[in-house]
């Protein structure tokens, strides 16, 4: 039998389909489908999705036959490939030089009739066919060819997919190991910062009060002022802390109980401190909920404390609603705040996006708090939003997916 002289672009063309990482896949359902299409389309009993590697000729879909595999010195795809813009078509595979004597041409279900459609990448590499087969003598009419055509089509669309698929997979790991990294940065940073800071609080307040009849007022409030500098920074590094180890509070499902919605609450507001000038309304009736309870706590610290720094009204109104469905918790927290500009809105969950806003005690914000919490939702399986008018007041509505 005559043997299929290979392509100069050979080399290439290997690459090319090594590079798409799809040999040796398990089956696909939309692969599957299209051989279906294309054996009931041409009338035939086999159809294949068929790639052709260096040795073997590898069919990752197939209707009509039990094998995986094939030598690809007996390939019938080997000879379409050679030609990738045009469908190779053997009526009787018996009367053919190229095949007359190919042992795939007699014994038990021998291809008698092949017709093949090269699958071309991008780059015109033909890396297989879409093929059918008949045991029989036969010719495709042009409708049936021109749906052979749009069918390898679709398998070079699904080719494209799988590759772009297989991209995001890797970027996918590759920002997970920068992520733990900066994770790891972060957390050894802020752990060996948090010390020093400690000692110059204490410092300061050991100067100012050894030294306060040597000082002038200018003196004493430098003092205060990098004593407040001092405090600032440690907060900063709290809230670094608490948003990279979110992941791991969120992270085990046993972490979840059940408790009671209002007395949570009930204990944030202790937590808050708060005075006279503030009045926040719980949900009218208690209610007992099963889910990560410190979660929901940093949660609530941080939207409902926010109510209250961002807040210009002589008297502070916070009103927290609750209310459940079959397969979520949800949340609101109203208040009569400073509002946030409608432009300001979509950003203002990002890591460290802050708005030029000064809060109540005239400090600005870090921008970690709320993309914190909003992270903390995500990993609950939970939405959030925001709704805000500048001057009347914001609400921040989210989700927790119940446990299933």
């Amino acid at each position: 039998m005559p043997s299929s002289t290979q392509t100069l672009n050979e080399k290439k063309r290997l690459e090319a389909l090594k590079s798409l990482n799809i040999l040796d896949t398990p089956t696909e359902k939309e692969y599957d489908d299209i051989t279906e299409l294309a054996a009931a389309i041409c009338d035939v009993p086999t159809a294949m999705v068929s790639l052709v590697d260096k040795d073997r000729q590898w069919f990752k879909a197939k209707v009509g036959i039990d094998r995986c595999e094939a030598d690809r010195q007996y390939s019938f795809c080997t000879h379409a490939i050679e030609t990738p813009n045009e469908i190779m078509e053997i009526p009787d595979a018996r009367l053919d030089p190229r095949f007359k004597d190919n042992p795939y041409t007699f014994g038990d279900n021998p291809i008698i009739f092949y017709a093949g459609v090269p699958l071309v990448n991008h780059n015109g590499n033909a890396l297989g066919t879409l093929c059918v087969i008949d045991h029989q003598p036969r010719k495709l009419t042009e409708i049936q060819l021109s749906s052979l055509r749009k069918l390898a089509q679709q398998v070079v669309k699904l080719f494209k997919l799988h590759s772009y698929n297989n991209h995001l997979k890797e970027k996918e790991i590759e920002l997970k190991e920068t992520n733990t990294k900066l994770k790891n940065f972060a957390g050894v940073v802020s752990h060996d910062m948090k010390m020093p800071l400690a000692n110059m609080i204490v410092t300061f307040d050991i100067l100012k009060s050894k030294y306060a009849s040597k000082l002038d007022e200018s003196g004493l409030e430098y003092i205060s002022n990098l004593k407040q500098s001092a405090f600032k920074m440690s907060d900063y590094i709290t809230n670094i802390l608490t948003h990279y180890e979110s992941d791991n509070i969120t992270g085990e499902p046993e972490a979840n109980e059940v408790f009671d919605i209002n007395q949570l609450l009930e204990d944030i507001e202790e937590m808050l401190d708060i005075n006279d000038d503030c009045e926040i309304d719980l949900p009218e009736h208690n209610r007992d909920i099963n889910t990560n309870k410190i979660a929901l706590e940093q949660i609530f610290l941080n939207l409902m404390g926010n109510s209250i720094k961002y807040n210009d009204k002589d008297k502070i109104k916070i009103t927290v609603d609750f209310k459940e469905d079959d397969y979520n918790y949800y949340f609101s927290i109203k208040d009569n705040g400073m509002g946030i500009p409608e432009e300001e809105q979509k950003r203002i969950f990002e890591l460290f996006s802050t708005i030029a806003v000064k809060d109540r005690n005239g400090n600005v914000g870090n921008g970690i708090g709320l993309s914190t919490v909003r992270k903390l939702i995500f990993n609950l399986g939970g939405k959030i939003d925001v709704k805000s008018k500048v001057g009347l007041g914001t609400t921040i509505k989210f989700s927790i997916e119940k446990e299933k």
